[in-house]
């Protein structure tokens, strides 16, 4: 079974974050929410609480077959400033596995160094921040192994980018028909 690691911070996007754990669940991925703080509780940006299934330091990474980012803010900025979780994207990076990204997330990719060369896109505002990319403003951008999306309204196309590219495209279909897409 593939396991996609999801990643959360105080002051991420809910809608971005439960709709694509919702929907990679559905599809029979192992999807764990990682929480990168030293407790499991992490509350939105709209001030939901809820619990991750582990927190950072209880997880042998390297056998995950995806990262996944929620947005959000300041949930990103978080993100960007967890030394281990960057150095886990680059190693992530490095062995050519699967990352995924939406809304401001992405610009930790592009902080991280490794978005150069790739096409990507984010929430406006924040294509600055994708260092190395070209940016294409799309909905979903997939190029090789990393998956961006823009923001909370392309969360359902971004998990299906994320199943698809897992998966494959009948679990996709499948997923989708299911909810009535």
């Amino acid at each position: 079974m593939k396991t996609v690691y999801a990643f959360l911070a105080d002051g991420l996007e809910e809608v971005e974050c439960l709709m694509v754990v919702d929907l990679l669940r559905r599809a029979k991925l192992n999807v764990v929410t990682v929480s990168i703080k030293e407790e499991l509780m992490v509350e939105s940006s709209h001030k939901v609480k809820f619990f991750a299934d582990k927190t950072i330091d209880e997880i042998d990474f390297e056998q995950g077959d995806c990262i996944f980012l929620p947005g959000g803010m300041p949930g990103t900025k978080h993100l960007g400033e967890c030394k281990p979780l960057v150095s886990l994207l680059q190693r992530q990076a490095a062995a050519n596995k699967n990352i995924a990204a939406i809304c401001a997330a992405p610009s930790v990719l592009g902080q991280a160094g490794l978005l150069n060369g790739y096409k990507a896109t984010c929430y406006p505002g924040f294509e600055q921040f994708l260092t190395g990319a070209t940016v294409t403003g799309d909905n979903v951008t997939v190029d090789r192994n990393i998956t961006t999306g823009k923001g909370p309204g392309a969360a359902i196309s971004f998990a299906t980018a994320i199943i698809t590219q897992i998966a494959g495209e009948e679990k996709a279909r499948e997923v989708t028909s299911g909810m009535l897409l």
